[in-house]
């Protein structure tokens, strides 16, 4: 019988296809364990475009008023807009020429994309809205030799309500997984996610903030991967104890209120800013309600509102306006 193949003999995309799909069994029984409903399974393919994924969806429970933690593994041709809008960040990504004429070919560039984005929000206005996104994209030039890889992703938390101890808990935690490779990507993940999730028109973050990073190339593929396996373990622990101090709190009316207007500002980021947003509808064949399930059920624009000051909404708002350092 022959020995078992080592995965790390596996390409890069596979064994980030293995590793984002059991993460998602692993996140999706974790967060199941603290409601009272299960998620739904939606599988869908991109036809002849390639491709599919799995989108796992919670909706209406008692803890988790909607969520999705979508996996999609898509592969087919990168429009010449869509490469040309890349290009700035990977200086290797191009349109390969057409041998006849000399000029670039129309129909774009062989690309391979996979990964797991996740949003999860609660019922209650003192358990925190979360987002977890990690992903890795390669493209091929005409004779099937790689052309460009990178890695992308990270974690972040959007709290109505601030409680020092989570964004503490969160952040440490995910520093600690980072620690593992390199004691200078915290500081620098845990700026990039501040200064991404930045919403422009209201000069604020959209939460607390966490890590994040994209366009990554700079190491040995093998270890960014082992890193990204790092900081998909240091999720779970950090936010299911989180939902587990707040998800039962007491709350009001206008607790709920204050809530749905963050979420509004998480509804315009993520519409307006978001990178993956974009570029999720920008590929043809992708899934439209896989992309869009990101967004809250509930949201509210009430004009030109501003919370009394000293207040526990106005105390969110001087983290969200100017971030803080969470851990040492």
């Amino acid at each position: 019988m022959p020995a078992p193949q080592d995965p790390r003999n596996l390409p890069i995309r596979q064994q980030m296809e293995a590793l984002i799909r059991r993460k998602q069994a692993e996140i999706t029984q974790g967060l199941e364990s603290i409601d009272t409903v299960k998620f739904h399974a939606d599988t869908w393919t991109r036809g002849n475009d390639g491709g599919g994924g799995t989108s796992m969806v919670i909706q209406d429970g008692t803890t988790f008023e909607k969520g999705g933690v979508n996996v999609s593994v898509v592969y087919g041709q990168l429009s010449p807009a869509a490469v040309s809008a890349m290009k700035a960040d990977h200086k290797n990504l191009r349109l390969p020429e057409d041998p006849k004429t000399g000029l670039p070919v129309t129909d774009g560039v062989k690309f391979f994309a996979c990964g797991l984005s996740m949003v999860i929000h609660p019922v209650n206005p003192h358990a925190p809205t979360t987002h977890l996104n990690y992903r890795y994209f390669e493209t091929w030039n005409q004779d099937g030799t790689p052309q460009t890889w990178w890695f992308g992703g990270g974690a972040d938390l959007t709290p109505s309500y601030l409680y020092e101890e989570d964004g503490q808990l969160f952040h440490q935690l995910h520093k600690d997984a980072l620690d593992k490779h390199d004691t200078a990507l915290y500081p620098r993940f845990k700026k990039w996610c501040d200064e991404y999730f930045y919403i422009t028109h209201r000069k604020e973050t959209r939460g607390i903030g966490g890590i994040f990073f994209d366009d990554y190339d700079e190491r040995d593929p093998q270890e960014i991967l082992k890193m990204v396996e790092d900081c998909f373990d240091a999720f779970l622990p950090s936010y299911l104890t989180i939902v587990k101090r707040r998800k039962d709190m007491p709350y009001t009316k206008e607790e709920q209120q204050w809530q749905a207007i963050r979420r509004g500002r998480y509804v315009e980021f993520n519409l307006i800013y978001d990178r993956g947003t974009q570029f999720g509808l920008r590929t043809p064949g992708s899934r439209v309600e896989s992309i869009l399930m990101s967004l809250p059920e509930h949201a509210s624009w009430l004009y030109n509102h501003h919370p009394a000051p000293g207040s526990r909404e106005a105390k969110l708002l001087e983290v969200t306006t100017k971030p803080r350092e969470w851990v040492k």
